[in-house]
């Protein structure tokens, strides 16, 4: 035991010491935060964009109405022909020439969109809902009705979602909230997986091809090696996670604390009938949907979330990263890993991929229940689908059977370990790798 301990204090501070995981733990988080405040600041100040000015040829007699002016897009009736306008473009202050001919209203056609430069997707957007809500104004106007009389036929549903506790009570829930946090968890949860299991594989090849290995084998069991290598890298992962949190939170805080200054605030208090209307508009931001979610989100129970997090990082780590160090030990350089790492891979993208999809349609389905109970996929399932609620026989299930199929990976490739570690210059195939799982000695 003590054995393992040092290897687990020996790769553990020789990863945290190293320049690119102090660089990386600090970094990500202002990567983070500078997104988190570019966000802020084109929230505050407005995202204006381009400003084009499109000139309107309209020949359709039938076509009354007019575009309105917007933003970006400003526009101006002319009494030239098409071909006028074209001959002039390059001079005038004109970007676009709109062309509406003489077409029928139930069968728009030639319309077009003229200009020295390429239109762009979101112009062309923009154009074609302009002239169908043209199209459509003129339409009611020919039957007899009137826009308003037709805006009253609209209503606008808003459904409360409810969700009945075990101890009976009516709890405030959100699909949208629950959701976006089995979204967050899952890739969250696979990223990890992948990136530490994957620097579990590249430290055993980079040992191996050292020889520093045949040293440490003299003194140590390869199961004692694999095991502490395993967890000692298991800690770095938790100890930079623990870290990101931590220091995305506080430079968060102080990001939006500078972005959104009090000049800021003062501003956005004082605009148009904020304080006559400021009843109202509490009313709405206390019945609107952000504070839907908030209501759902203080019924999670997060430390719950948070320590299964945790608990399915470790158990998914240690499965996966078992058959990492077997992938390591059974080849001399990265480049032989590809055969072998796609079939260790393809249940956890499996995984991924059913879990953020048929998990959140149907938490409760029995895909769901085996996807989240499955060892191969459950570290990702069961995060997905602990927001929606799962009952507690469910998860010490898939606890007890992640626990066991840690115990049975570990040990399997530990017997493809013990041999593998010192094969140089032979590049295994599955059949050979199964011949050193039937070794005794």
């Amino acid at each position: 035991m003590n054995k393992i301990l040092l290897i687990i204090q020996r790769e553990y501070l020789s990863r945290v010491k190293k320049k690119s995981f102090i660089i990386m733990t600090l970094l990500t988080p202002l990567i983070v935060a500078g997104f988190y405040g570019l966000i802020i600041y084109f929230s505050i100040q407005g995202l204006s964009g381009s400003v084009n000015k499109i000139a309107v040829v309209n020949e359709n007699k039938t076509l009354t109405e007019r575009l309105s002016s917007t933003k970006n897009n400003t526009y101006v009736y002319v009494d030239q022909s098409l071909v006028q306008m074209k001959a002039s473009l390059k001079g005038s202050d004109f970007d676009y020439i709109l062309y509406l001919p003489d077409f029928k209203l139930d069968n728009p056609q030639g319309i077009q969109i003229l200009g020295t430069k390429q239109a762009g997707l979101t112009l062309n957007n923009k154009l074609s809902d302009g002239i169908e809500d043209l199209i459509r104004i003129q339409k009611l106007k020919e039957s007899g009705l009137a826009q308003k009389d037709l805006d009253k036929l609209k209503s606008s549903v808003s459904i409360d979602t409810k969700k009945i506790g075990e101890s009976g009570k009516e709890e405030d829930s959100s699909a949208g909230a629950s959701t976006i946090i089995a979204y967050v968890a899952g890739i969250l949860m696979f990223m990890f997986i992948m990136l530490y299991g994957i620097q579990v594989m590249r430290g055993v090849i980079e040992e191996k091809t050292s020889r520093i290995i045949e040293v440490m084998i003299s003194s140590v069991k390869p199961f004692q090696l694999m095991m502490g290598k395993i967890v000692g890298i298991a800690l770095v992962g938790l100890t930079q996670f623990i870290l990101w949190i931590i220091l995305t939170t506080a430079i968060s805080t102080g990001v939006v604390k500078v972005f959104l200054s009090e000049k800021d605030k003062k501003e956005v208090s004082a605009n148009a009938q904020v304080k006559d209307n400021s009843k109202k508009i509490r009313e709405a931001v206390d019945n609107g949907p952000v504070a839907n979610v908030q209501k759902a989100l203080a019924n999670l129970d997060v430390t719950k979330i948070v320590s299964m997090f945790v608990f399915y990082f470790i158990g998914g780590y240690l499965f996966y990263s078992a058959l990492y160090a077997a992938i390591g030990s059974a080849v001399d350089s990265e480049t032989e890993t590809q055969q072998f790492m796609f079939p260790v891979m393809m249940p956890l993208l499996l995984g991924y991929s059913l879990s953020l999809s048929v998990v959140t349609n149907d938490p409760y389905g029995s895909m769901a229940f085996w996807l989240s109970i499955i060892p191969f996929t459950s570290p990702i399932a069961m995060m997905v689908r602990l927001p929606y609620g799962v009952p507690e026989w469910q998860l010490a299930l898939s606890i007890a059977l992640l626990i066991l199929g840690f115990v049975g990976t570990v040990w399997m490739a530990s017997r493809i370990y013990r041999v593998g570690i010192l094969m140089y210059g032979k590049k295994p195939s599955l059949k050979e790798m199964i011949k050193w799982f039937t070794y005794k000695n």
